[in-house]
């Protein structure tokens, strides 16, 4: 998997929902089990998104199931339900520590050896949603090689705090930089979470930007229409990717002339700056 850009919640008790859903191109779908669905509909979504899974998969998009937390009845029935050849991986809510991580992998080694496949097969992404989570952001990071990602629930995370959650998001501000600073140092992604006013298309373009500019590489969708405008914002633009490609061209020039350094526009040129150019130019590339 390359690019983690918009990953798309399907509510998993909904029938009509998983079918429409068929017809959109997220980069991940997510059939959901948990916030979304309500405590006496659990085990009617484990099932339809059991049989859903299949229909998925021919469609050639990864496709990441929602499980509920550990710490509720129904996390190692919904484990049992999913994991098989037709998912990338599961993502999980209300992780806390990295001891969490390790039980969920545990979990994943038993079912994916009943399934036939080889352990460590099946991936995790999951949801950091507390202040416990937050401070041990980086110890989870590290906990398995089954993660590509975490992501931040900015919704659990204020209740945990016992504050407001506000439009500009500046209550949440040192918890999704700690996040993604994380993610970074062990080397997956940060992936941001949802913008709730799915039908303001200018809100969530500079919710995701501001996101972008923290240090997450995607953010999950509660609704299609929501997909395009996150991934237009975590694709490289026409304009950044037609600069990369100057600030590589001035830099090899200065190379081939014995320099360490450039300008571009009134710029300096320097070796980190060449090198978010050249990462930028893989991005667009994948």
């Amino acid at each position: 998997m390359t690019a983690l850009r918009s990953l798309l919640f399907v509510p998993g008790n909904k029938t009509n929902m998983l079918e429409k859903a068929l017809g959109f191109k997220p980069d991940v779908f997510v059939p959901d089990m948990e916030d979304s669905v309500p405590k006496g509909e659990k085990e009617n979504a484990r099932n339809l998104i059991a049989e859903y899974l299949p229909k998925f998969a021919k469609l050639g998009i990864p496709i990441i199931p929602r499980v509920n937390s550990l710490d509720t009845m129904w996390a190692v029935d919904d484990l049992a339900a999913v994991v098989g050849p037709h998912i990338y991986g599961i993502s999980i809510g209300k992780i806390n520590t990295p001891a969490d991580i390790k039980e969920t992998s545990e979990h994943l080694s038993t079912l994916e050896r009943k399934a036939g496949l080889n352990e460590g097969h099946i991936k995790m992404i999951p949801w950091l949603e507390s202040a416990k989570a937050i401070i041990h952001c980086y110890e989870i990071s590290l906990a398995s090689k089954r993660l590509v990602g975490i992501a931040f629930g900015g919704e659990d995370f204020t209740h945990d705090m016992g504050i407001e959650r506000l439009e500009d998001e500046s209550e949440v501000s040192f918890a999704r930089n700690q996040l993604c600073i994380a993610a970074r140092a062990a080397g997956i992604l940060a992936l941001d979470t949802p913008y709730f006013l799915f039908k303001d298309e200018d809100g969530l373009r500079i919710n995701s930007a501001v996101a972008k500019q923290c240090g997450f590489k995607g953010k999950f969708a509660i609704h299609p229409t929501q997909i395009n405008g996150i991934n237009d914002t975590f694709s490289p633009s026409k304009k950044e990717i037609e600069y990369a490609h100057r600030v590589v061209q001035v830099f090899e020039e200065a190379e081939r002339a014995g320099r360490g350094s450039t300008s571009l526009d009134g710029k300096v040129i320097d070796v980190p700056v060449v090198k978010r150019a050249r990462e930028l130019l893989n991005l667009a590339s994948r």
